[in-house]
């Protein structure tokens, strides 16, 4: 902050009433955001109330001097300066080059040499009015001030009567009070907030340039529009930021891997030919048996790295995430008090900022010149390619490890579907076999047994017979026969051995690409965090001030601080404020977030009561449709009950469960907003739980409705519940609810998959696509004739930002819960999993390479929090597999009359086992049938184990309903722990670490320390030819004592020290390095000393 006269006004001139006047003209940024209440409070003093005029001699005596005043303000002027003026703007404007060869189509400067790592984009916005320059000069002043919005906007009638041009904001200071005598002119065309981040953006782009950075720009000359800043990072930063940010690097140093021998070898190289078809044509895909040693990046140690060229010794990727890392910690002081590119983002001072892709995606010339991004494009993000392999490493190289991870953990999740969906595939057929000679359901389909069941509705519905349930029961008999339960404990194992194999691979991926014993980078405050921030410190400075103004007047009273003084004391704390001082380091605390966390959790609240409203509304739906169809007097109506209400239900449960989730992602999104994380990893898992959680409830809830509660609780003929007095609940199928369960996970996994993949991931952006282009017809057709080849950041502007890997890995994990949790139910999930995953394996790789603007490679040694939740469901999973094989299958009761209750020992007589007896005297008055086509019936059967109406017990449960629960729970026990012992036994056989990296990463590190040892015993033999050729040049010199001739080895430093000689001064003592000995070195003996002692390497 800065005050300056300005050299236009004349103090001199007469105001009307006789007095002088000042015109203070206030040029203030978002640094006001700390200290602009005691500028906004400087500002009401200095102009009595709001943004009046006020008279200079209130502020100032009429005899007091000028002088001393213009000589204070000279000396702050000097002491706190902070003026970045646009005539100190260094960086170059140039317009767009001549043709697209000229600057490698977009992928350089204007110079044609100089590569763009990153590119920052702002909007020119155009202004529906712009204030004249020339206005009507009033005859009072006003103070004009340029604010973030923190001080109250002058009306338009205030705005026209100051509209004076005292203050020409282009000259303005960033963050400076400039104080100017004078008349008011007419203010400049541009507005002020426009203004004011034009001065934030030339501070940070000033600051960038300061951290070593080049920056070019487009020349200005457009109204409206998009404007580029493009950035180059030079050598000596890509060193110095590599060196800082760890990153590993190939060293000159090779080793051979220890390849396999006898047999273990014979099968490998038959496994490689096996799948050499299958292979993608990838240059550089395969690096052989040699690996070259890497090591983290050192400045000292360039002649250890095969660096062939410094234009490619760091890849686009990595220069890109080098910038990106100087971007998040740039600072804007002066103009904003905010660090990082997203916080200026977040502020509007950057429309967005982007890596720039490898060039056109389309291959026009020869096919061994292809960039990185068109090798991606042949051999990966197209549909014809769904049967290659993925080349991971290259996809990391392009797009990072945080992506790389991604698309390989789903292709180890992709590949282990294929054992899954053929055991899937060899259940089903196991019960396309067997359904002719299934005992139960020959007899269900038996017309001779006769069974008369009771009428399914009150009063309109009849007496039917079992055996026109035939089709559901062979239907139910697919997927529910002993094979089931083996598969459910196949599923149960496959989760553990898919987890434990995506150990393996994901420490394989470390290994191979460097990122072992990485550490975690430190994140910088997320903006919404730090604006929360601020505005607390705001609160706090309030309520300080409002102390402060309680004691103010009894000091005017005693005269202590009046007039002048009193001005010039605020004045000078308002120019203090500007300056850092050690402050205490300000965090919030759980105070602060108290009200976001009560939000979340009665949000939460509120989103599972509206999913379990949404289910319930379904279920009313069944009923009553049930209802009003077998009251129709149409056969085929009647006999079609079932069918329709499942399947018009399950399609309604489907459209309910997409817009939900919908709804739930935005929700997620801003619940998450409220608890104010502190930094983006922090966000990321805080999001991911909510969201997963609400779509999880929103996904399996009808599932879980169908699988453990519906018929359970629809009572018994005679003492039926009710919905709304009127409609009886709901009973399953004959031939049970594990049918149900498996149309309605059917119809809404597939339904789900292909919906989400088929509109929401290919048309909604092609839809976004063809929207903006045709917003942007009309000018293109006027400047159809200027039109020139487009430059690669126009084309990445032009496409959608990156938003994160959340949306793919949530539609995956729900995937994940459809295969594992309730596959009891549908062996064939696996297959269908299995075929959607080759669609969306391309999908995702086609919208990466061609549709998304290319993200910032992040490290990553892990999946994160996906990892836990994927093994909490695999967990979850033995328990649900469990409870629906014994309480929603026949399983159990199956095995509980085979061998209690069958008089042969095997299932003859199993239905009529299962069926109890009613007599429909016992109906309540008006619910039994009006009319009946069976004649005259005085006993209907119903399935549930009860007594019989001429028992003592009649209706209550019989002893078969508790043994055959008794058995359920066993089973539910034995086969939870069966699982979980099986599950460790896995987990414990299969080792995280392969053998092989725990050897390889032995010898890596040997080889390392023989390669620095080796170095240091090099750069010692230098020094000392070095010593005994100086002593071979100077003979007549004293030659120094026995024990002292030459530094010792891991005790001294290389340079030996002590008293210097008479003809010169003595020389400084520093680490060994090879640039730093020369000929003309002392060779006179030297004391020991504290100072000749250094640590050796």
């Amino acid at each position: 902050m800065a005050l300056r006269r300005s050299p236009s006004s004349n103090c001199a001139d007469p105001w009307p009433n006789g007095a002088w006047f000042n015109q203070v003209s206030t040029v203030l940024s978002e640094s006001s955001s700390i200290h602009s209440d005691v500028l906004y409070q400087l500002s009401r003093d200095l102009s009595g109330s709001g943004l009046k005029p006020m008279p200079y001699a209130v502020l100032e005596p009429s005899g007091l001097k000028e002088e001393p005043w213009e000589e204070e303000f000279q000396s702050l002027l000097q002491r706190n300066s902070m003026q970045v003026s646009p005539s100190e703007d260094k960086i170059p404007d140039v317009g767009p080059p001549s043709s697209p060869q000229a600057s490698g189509e977009g992928l350089y400067f204007s110079d044609g040499q100089r590569k763009v790592d990153y590119v920052l984009v702002f909007h020119h916005r155009r202004h529906g009015s712009l204030r004249s320059p020339t206005t009507a000069s009033v005859s009072q002043d006003e103070l004009s001030i340029v604010s973030n919005g923190n001080f109250p906007p002058p009306s338009s009638s205030e705005a026209l009567a100051g509209g004076g041009g005292g203050l020409r904001r282009e000259d303005a200071s960033v963050g400076e009070v400039f104080m100017e005598l004078g008349m008011a002119r007419g203010s400049g065309a541009m507005e002020a907030a426009d203004h004011e981040m034009q001065l934030i953006r030339q501070e940070f782009e000033a600051n960038l340039l300061e951290a070593g950075l080049e920056v070019e720009r487009d020349r200005e000359t457009k109204t409206h529009g998009p404007s580029f800043t493009r950035i180059h990072a030079p050598w000596p930063v890509l060193c110095r930021e590599a060196e800082f940010l760890k990153i590993k690097v190939p060293t000159k140093q090779s080793y051979e891997l220890k390849e396999e021998s006898g047999f273990g070898s014979s099968m490998s190289s038959v496994w490689r030919k096996v799948k050499q078809p299958f292979q993608p044509k990838v240059p550089q895909q395969d690096q052989g048996s040699t690996k070259f040693l890497s090591h983290c990046f050192s400045r000292d140690k360039l002649h250890m790295y095969n660096i062939t060229s410094k234009d490619t010794f760091f890849d686009n990727a990595t220069r890109g995430r080098i910038v990106y890392e100087i971007l998040r910690r740039t600072v804007c002081v002066r103009t904003c008090q905010t660090i990082g590119i997203s916080t200026l983002i977040a502020k509007g001072v950057y429309d967005s900022a982007f890596p720039l892709h490898d060039g056109d995606y389309k291959v026009t010339g020869n096919l061994e010149e292809r960039n990185d991004r068109q090798v991606l494009f042949e051999e990966w993000a197209r549909y014809s390619a769904f049967y290659k392999y993925q080349p991971i490493d290259l996809v990391r190289k392009y797009f990072g490890e945080k992506i790389g991870l991604y698309f390989a953990w789903l292709g180890v999740y992709t590949q282990l579907l294929i054992p899954a969906s053929i055991v899937g595939i060899i259940v089903f057929g196991y019960g396309v076999a067997t359904v002719d000679t299934n005992i139960p359901s020959l007899e269900m389909c038996d017309e001779r047994l006769n069974f008369t069941m009771c009428p399914l509705c009150d009063g309109a519905c009849d007496y039917w017979h079992l055996s026109t349930a035939c089709g559901t029961a062979r239907a139910s008999h697919l997927f529910d026969n002993p094979a089931t339960v083996f598969f459910a404990i196949f599923m149960s194992l496959w989760a553990v051995l898919f987890l434990e194999h995506w150990k393996r691979r994901q420490i394989s991926l470390s290994f191979s690409w460097d990122l072992t014993g990485i550490e975690e980078d430190e994140e910088h405050p997320r903006p919404r965090y730090e604006t929360i921030l601020l505005q607390k410190q705001q609160r706090k400075q309030k309520k300080k001030k409002k102390k402060k103004k309680k004691n103010e007047p009894e000091k005017q009273e005693d005269g202590t601080v009046t007039g002048k003084d009193r001005w010039r004391q605020k004045l000078l704390s308002a120019m203090a404020a500007g300056v850092p001082v050690p402050t205490v380091i300000e965090k919030l605390t759980w105070k602060d977030r108290l009200p976001g966390y009560f939000m979340n959790i009665s949000s939460i609240l509120f989103m599972f009561g509206l999913t379990f409203s949404a289910v319930f509304g379904v279920i009313v739906y069944r009923i009553t449709v049930s209802a009003l169809m077998a009251m129709s007097p149409d056969p085929e109506i009647k006999s079609n009950v079932r069918v329709t209400v499942t399947a018009t239900a399950v399609i309604i449960n489907l459209v309910v469960i997409l817009i939900l989730d919908e709804i739930y992602g935005a929700v997620a999104l801003w619940l998450t907003e409220l608890e104010i994380p502190k930094t983006e990893t922090t966000f990321e898992e805080r999001l991911i739980l909510k969201a997963f959680l609400l779509k999880f409830m929103n996904a399996y809830a009808p599932i879980f409705y169908v699988a453990f509660f519906k018929g359970r609780f629809a009572g018994r003929p005679g003492s039926y519940v009710y919905v709304f007095n009127d409609y009886r609940m709901e009973e399953c199928a004959p031939g049970g609810c594990l049918i149900e369960l498996c149309i309605q996970l059917s119809i809404i996994m597939l339904g789900k998959q292909l919906i989400q993949n088929n509109i929401f991931e290919i048309g909604i952006p092609k839809l976004k696509k063809l929207i903006r282009a045709l917003k942007e017809k009309e000018p293109t057709q006027k400047q159809k004739d200027e039109e020139k080849t487009p430059l690669q950041w126009n084309l990445d502007y032009a496409l959608a930002p990156f938003e994160g890997l959340t949306p793919e890995y949530m539609e995956m994990i729900i995937q994940f819960g459809f295969v594992s949790l309730f596959v009891a139910s549908f062996p064939l999930a696996p297959l269908f999993a299995l075929l959607n995953n080759v669609i969306e394996i391309r999908l995702d790789a086609k919208k990466f390479v061609t549709e998304l603007r290319r993200p910032v490679a992040a490290r990553a040694k892990d999946i994160g929090i996906w990892y836990n939740i994927l093994s909490g469901m695999g967990k979850l999973s033995v328990i649900i597999n469990a409870f629906v094989i014994s309480f929603t299958s026949d399983f159990i009761p199956r095995l509980v009359y085979q061998y209690m209750y069958s008089p042969s020992g095997t299932m003859h007589g199993f239905i009529d086992h299962t069926l109890s007896f009613f007599n429909v005297s016992n109906f309540r008055p008006g619910t039994a049938p009006h009319s009946s086509d069976h004649g005259d019936v005085t006993v209907c059967r119903y399935k549930d184990y009860r007594e019989p109406p001429w028992s003592s017990d009649a209706y209550q449960f019989s002893k078969q309903y508790w043994c055959v629960l008794s058995a359920r729970l066993a089973f539910v026990i034995l086969f939870q722990n069966l699982v979980m012992f099986l599950s460790l036994i896995v987990a414990w056989v299969i080792p995280d670490v392969p053998k092989t990296i725990v050897e390889q990463l032995k010898r890596e590190k040997k080889l390392l320390v023989n390669l620095f040892l080796q170095e240091e015993k090099e750069k010692f033999q230098l020094i000392q030819s070095l010593f005994v050729k100086d002593a071979t040049l100077h003979p007549k010199s004293q030659s120094p004592s026995a024990g002292q001739a030459f530094p010792i080895l891991g005790r001294y430093s290389t340079l030996p020290s002590g008293p210097t000689a008479p003809d010169g001064p003595r020389a400084r003592c520093r680490a060994a390095s090879f640039s730093q000995f020369s000929e003309k070195i002392s060779s006179l003996p030297r004391k020991e000393n504290a100072n000749s002692k250094h640590t050796a390497v």
